[in-house]
């Protein structure tokens, strides 16, 4: 049995233009050539998001997760959640999760 799993390699050719461009494509989505150019031949387009813009909600998101992790230990702690508390967290959670990816869908992706 082979030691490394089975893989196939293949030589392509570019211009030096053409190596350029795709430079700066990779470049612009920050990943190494080589990553570029074998995600966008299998995927057909890389999508990347400058989530920045988003940093607030992201950290609103990262506090809800907290408290999630502290109700359940609580739970595993008494064996036991008030439903109210339990139902307030996850509507405020799916309620941030809903504008994040509205966010992200009026977000200009960097496809290539």
């Amino acid at each position: 049995m082979r030691k490394y799993k089975q893989v196939k390699e293949k030589k392509v050719t570019y211009s030096i233009e053409e190596w350029q461009e795709v430079e700066r494509r990779a470049a612009l989505l920050f990943m190494k050539t080589g990553t570029y150019i074998k995600n966008i031949s299998v995927k057909g387009q890389i999508a990347y998001y400058n989530i920045e813009k988003a940093a607030t909600l992201l950290n609103a998101l990262r506090i809800i997760g907290n408290n999630i992790n502290q109700l359940a230990k609580k739970a595993n702690e008494i064996n036991s959640i008030y439903a109210e508390d339990y139902n307030k967290m996850k509507a405020e959670y799916e309620n941030l999760c809903l504008m994040l990816n509205q966010f992200l869908s009026t977000l200009p992706s960097a496809e290539q």
